[in-house]
């Protein structure tokens, strides 16, 4: 049985959860007092993380930069509210893959998470789609012509916006997530049925690119695909955190 590949750069995601209970004598904001800390793989390792928690028996390997633990998003939240007052994070510098070293024909399905850290380039994603069908990519990169071998590109309102002249060209490549409207693909809008509260959003993106690749692997249908990374990712926005579906 042939294996998932994702390639990308991760880090660590921390949620300080702190109680507020006056503001600060010197300036008007907030002092947080922390009640605990909770810490879990975030980006690449995310979506390798639930890709692996969808398909427990499914053999997956990831491809990452080795310093990912020592880069951070750590998140202060009133555990209350949910409410987040500030974001710090502590960026590293991330060495770049080595593309040729990797043996695409040992896969089935490749997929390439890039947050535009400097792990991947795209010239290697390039590489890596001319040289492999099934590879679903997700990159914060504006989208030119690198992007034409790739069989799925997920990409959020923003990224559709900035490179809105190669979304026409790439055509039913191209699959939007919008939030809470649902998911747009080949001039068809696909709506969240299951409608939640919303927790935290982080993370979301992640579990529905994993859960369109492990949906796509067992029946090969990009629609039911769609739909099914659809309500795996209304689960994880109903939690607190970076976190897998129910």
């Amino acid at each position: 049985m042939k294996k998932i590949l994702i390639i990308g750069d991760s880090c660590k995601d921390i949620y300080t959860y702190c109680d507020v209970k006056r503001l600060s004598p010197e300036k008007p904001v907030p002092v947080l007092e922390v009640d605990h800390i909770e810490e879990m793989p975030g980006m690449a390792m995310n979506v390798y993380r639930n890709v692996c928690h969808m398909m427990p028996k499914k053999k997956v390997d990831i491809i990452t930069n080795n310093n990912w633990k020592s880069i951070t998003k750590n998140r202060f939240v009133d555990q209350k509210s949910n409410h987040m007052f500030s974001r710090v994070d502590t960026p590293q510098f991330v060495d770049r893959v080595d593309v040729f070293e990797l043996k695409l024909e040992d896969y089935e399905y490749v997929i390439i998470s890039d947050y535009d850290k400097g792990f991947i380039y795209w010239d290697d994603i390039e590489w890596i789609c001319s040289r492999h069908s099934s590879v679903f990519l997700d990159t914060k990169k504006e989208l030119d012509t690198w992007a034409f071998d790739a069989k799925y590109i997920k990409i959020n309102n923003f990224e559709a916006e900035r490179s809105c002249i190669m979304v026409e060209h790439l055509g039913e490549k191209v699959i939007q997530t919008c939030g809470s409207d649902g998911v747009f693909w080949n001039g068809d809008l696909f709506p969240v049925k299951d409608k939640v509260e919303t927790l935290d959003v982080s993370g979301a993106g992640d579990t529905f690119l994993a859960a369109l690749v492990v949906r796509y692997s067992q029946d090969k249908k990009i629609a039911s695909s769609i739909k099914y990374a659809n309500r795996q990712a209304s689960k994880v926005v109903s939690k607190r955190g970076t976190s897998v579906p129910d």
